[in-house]
């Protein structure tokens, strides 16, 4: 498996939230719909692992294929461009605003949705025969799912409210720390292995994933499940989405950014730091120092060569 450095990891991880801030409103809508839809087909499937085999880490070890795939075909999730839109942000790349990395926020929700609500449709009619027979095991399963992560919480009150919003927390730790593995191998291999470490542990720890809740909830609603749609939008969805951001930009994000993708001051043999000349100098320049005499200048290596890997 061929490495990506964490100095490029973050540059390639920057040049994706930008381009991604510039994205179609087609291609950014379309790639959030596809991305929602196999991720809550993987939902799906480990659902059904779980129901036939009675085995729940089954169920999470396999989990991880939907994100992989999503992922390998450079589709989007809300979840990933939480952390990648800010990153550019922080990094000051021209015509990156807060406007810009909202509207693509807003876009990759309503396309995540739209993605994972259709699957919600077509599952409920594969597990009712088309609403003719009630839900089999794995609708019963789905249902009460969405009890339990509604007013399951909603008993709990305030504590209740406290733990949905962690789950949603340290899901997107997990989540996003999976986006960034996507990137740090080349090879497909690499990719796989990378991604599937901290998405299946999410997964099997019951937190809290809000295009996953984007699936499973309608399909409880659509199979029966004992909760209204205020319940899912007050006691799940709206508590997620806040706390996947939360976690995403505290545990990813800024830390990623803070010490990887700030220009640093080099620092002379005696330990005091050498400032370069003028605010606008790059990376190449505050790293390069003059030759000395008789000696050749290398020359810095190019934008393409410090990106590393290309941006699934």
């Amino acid at each position: 498996m061929s490495y990506v450095k964490p100095n490029d990891l973050v540059t390639t991880m920057i040049d994706a939230g930008e381009s991604k801030i510039f994205m179609s409103t087609r291609d950014t809508l379309v790639r959030a719909t596809m991305g929602g839809a196999l991720l809550s087909m993987a939902a799906a499937f480990a659902v059904t692992v779980t129901v036939t085999t009675g085995m729940p880490l089954l169920g999470a070890v396999l989990f991880p294929v939907g994100f992989i795939l999503l992922y390998l075909l450079g589709y989007d999730l809300l979840t990933g461009v939480f952390v990648l839109g800010p990153m550019a942000w922080l990094a000051k790349r021209p015509g990156v605003t807060i406007g810009g990395v909202l509207r693509n926020w807003g876009l990759v929700f309503l396309g995540n949705f739209l993605g994972a609500f259709t699957v919600a449709i077509l599952m409920a009619v594969v597990v009712t025969y088309g609403f003719s027979v009630p839900p089999n095991e794995v609708g019963e399963a789905i249902g009460h799912i969405g009890e339990g992560r509604t007013v399951g919480y909603a008993e709990h009150g305030a504590a209740g409210m406290l733990t949905l919003f962690i789950r949603g927390v340290l899901c997107n730790w997990m989540v996003s720390t999976g986006v960034a593995m996507a990137m740090i191998a080349k090879d497909v291999p690499g990719k796989a292995l990378a991604m599937w470490m901290p998405i299946m542990l999410f997964f099997f720890m019951g937190f809290e994933h809000s295009i996953v809740n984007m699936f499973l909830f309608p399909s409880g609603l659509l199979l029966g499940g004992d909760f209204t749609i205020m319940d899912y939008l007050v006691w799940n969805e709206i508590p997620t989405v806040v706390g996947n951001l939360v976690g995403g930009l505290i545990f990813t994000a800024i830390p990623l950014y803070l010490t990887y993708g700030r220009p640093s001051v080099p620092r002379t043999p005696g330990g005091r730091a050498k400032r370069s000349r003028g605010k606008g100098a790059s990376n190449a320049d505050r790293n390069t120092q003059a030759p000395a005499a008789g000696t050749a200048r290398v020359p810095a290596a190019s934008d393409a060569e410090l990106q590393g890997a290309a941006t699934p």
